[in-house]
């Protein structure tokens, strides 16, 4: 295993929409790449051309130096390793790299959506991967992109700001500060709740993927954003941020709401959030899912929605919009969400209070049953750690 100091390689997982981008925009900042794709046949361009060209707000040919299906040769040697797949894929893709990683290696979730960093971490452990390794997540992607075709992408415009947090919050700082050499925009946030309750795709994808289902289901074609959030629409969306925001505040968390957030990352305006939208250049173009099986419902209500209710309900908050989209999901996929989504339960956290899934995000430690007979318990009471707790604080 080569030593710490020479981890000079970035990994990219997905070549996707989002993964062809990043590895490009890495590449062309002068990063040493690999690239994983599941399938190898959607690498076979990009072994080809010698790297992934890339047009729009960033152009050019990034050099690929690895492209592979082959995870261990991918990971071998890399200092950081940014996951850029649906968050419905975390938990395979955690149990399929836990025996090729190795300590002091961060994974960094492009984004996590909502318990992303939690579910992944959870998976390591259960799955046998080596202690030390730090897992962290973005709010949102830091790109608004599309995949032409394999090994070809277009960036339509690179987002000013997006938090980063690492799961525990205190070693957040080192891991900013060395993606900011590649990603100036990334800022820290306070834990991976925040990022997690900051998740905007739940509240742009899932309601009018659905509210627009017969005109998805018709193969029209039509502008996502443009054309699908009419104001109608969009009254849902701020009806599901001011659910968003209630979740936040009950966990202690300052979020920003939806109007603000496209005014921070795209510089967008206007009196209502339909307006707001109408004035997002960088959502030009860009087009509806051409079927319902796509990640805006399989991605976004198990892994936005799901969550965000059950982090509600566990703070004795009810979010019934959200309630709502999930079982109008269910009776459109015929998928049980609720079964299948993720939850505290899900992620090893569902016997925790509030109080103690905030110590557990920002320290690394959770409350265990003491050893000793109850009488002697409930005098004191002992924390366990299952991220290494305290005594594994360690640079990144």
């Amino acid at each position: 295993m080569p030593g710490k100091s020479s981890w000079e390689r970035w990994a990219v997982i997905g070549s996707g929409h989002g993964g062809q981008a990043l590895a490009a925009y890495l590449a062309l900042k002068g990063e040493r790449v690999n690239l994983y794709n599941r399938t190898p046949a959607a690498l076979e361009p990009i072994r080809r051309r010698g790297g992934i060209r890339v047009e729009g707000a960033v152009s050019g040919l990034g050099r690929i130096d690895v492209a592979s299906s082959d995870l261990d040769e991918v990971l071998e040697g890399v200092r950081v390793i940014m996951v850029v797949v649906p968050a419905s894929a975390h938990r395979e893709l955690a149990r399929a790299m836990a025996p090729y990683l190795q300590t002091g290696q961060t994974v960094v979730l492009n984004p996590g959506r909502t318990l992303g960093a939690v579910e992944f971490a959870h998976n390591l452990r259960e799955w046998g991967g080596p202690p030390g390794v730090l897992v962290a997540e973005a709010d949102t992607f830091v790109f608004a992109s599309r995949r032409l075709e394999p090994g070809v992408s277009r960036i339509n415009r690179v987002k000013k700001r997006v938090r980063l947090a690492a799961l525990p919050a205190y070693r957040t700082g080192s891991a900013v500060r060395f993606l900011r050499k590649a990603f100036p925009q990334f800022v820290a946030a306070r834990n991976v709740l925040e990022t997690g309750v900051s998740n905007i795709g739940a509240v742009f994808h899932p309601a009018p993927t659905l509210l627009n289902s017969g005109w998805i289901e018709s193969a029209m074609g039509f502008d996502y954003y443009h054309d699908g959030i009419s104001p109608g629409v969009a009254r849902v969306l701020e009806a599901l941020d001011r659910e968003r925001l209630e979740v936040a505040r009950a966990y202690g968390l300052s979020v920003v709401p939806v109007k603000g957030w496209l005014a921070s990352v795209y510089g967008s305006s206007g009196e209502s959030l339909h307006k707001a939208i109408q004035s997002t250049k960088a959502y030009r173009g860009l087009k509806a899912p051409a079927s319902l099986e796509h990640r805006y419902l399989h991605e976004d209500v198990p892994a936005s929605l799901v969550p965000l209710v059950d982090l509600g309900r566990t703070a004795g908050r009810r979010a019934r919009m959200m309630e709502s989209l999930i079982t109008l999901a269910e009776a459109i996929t015929g998928v049980d969400w609720w079964r299948t989504g993720r939850t505290l339960a899900s992620v090893g956290l569902g016997d925790l209070s509030v109080p103690e899934i905030v110590e557990y995000v920002n320290v690394g430690l959770r409350r265990v049953p003491h050893p000793l007979p109850r009488a002697v318990s409930n005098q004191t009471e002992e924390y366990g750690s299952e991220s290494g707790g305290l005594a594994g604080r360690e640079p990144l």
